[in-house]
């Protein structure tokens, strides 16, 4: 009978239908970035606090980079068909737009390798909103993590 016509695209799909790594030893290595966004809504308030580092847990946006970073090194233990990936770069920035009531999160990851790095920069910004929502929980109950989305992957061919 076979598998469903949209089953038979998914990568993470054997024959059978059974969940599995996909094999990338064959494709040759590249250069590869990915950008991803994300943002937490937050109280106007609670943002002064992160700003003037007068939240008690210590200063947020500091923490929260480190924990995207990390993060982002960490996705191939994190989620069961990812890669682990040797990073080879990874940044996380934060921008807090005029209306004051949220703090936007970019990341990007870059690697030579023979896979993307998409996950990495979507994990960075994950785990820096959850970061910023635990380190701000106490002030902030009304907080939302939202649009967590890939902006940008590129890929370079190698010389050498």
């Amino acid at each position: 009978m076979g598998l469903p016509v949209f089953m038979k695209k998914l990568s993470h799909l054997s024959a059978a239908g059974e969940a599995c790594m996909v094999d990338v030893s064959a494709k040759p290595v590249s250069l590869r970035e990915a950008v991803a966004r994300g943002e937490i809504r937050l109280a106007k308030a609670t943002l002064k606090l992160v700003q003037s580092h007068a939240i008690a847990k210590g200063n947020v946006l500091a923490t929260a980079r480190l924990a995207g970073i990390f993060a982002a090194k960490k996705t191939g233990e994190l989620i069961p068909l990812c890669h682990p990936l040797p990073i080879t770069h990874c940044e996380v920035n934060f921008e807090t737009p005029a209306s004051g009531d949220r703090i936007v999160i970019m990341a990007s990851a870059k690697i030579a390798a023979r896979t993307g790095v998409e996950m990495e920069a979507l994990t960075a910004v994950s785990v820096a909103a959850l970061t910023i929502y635990d380190m701000c929980k106490a002030v902030d109950k009304n907080m939302r993590i939202t649009g967590i989305k890939l902006i940008s992957k590129t890929k370079a061919t190698t010389t050498g």
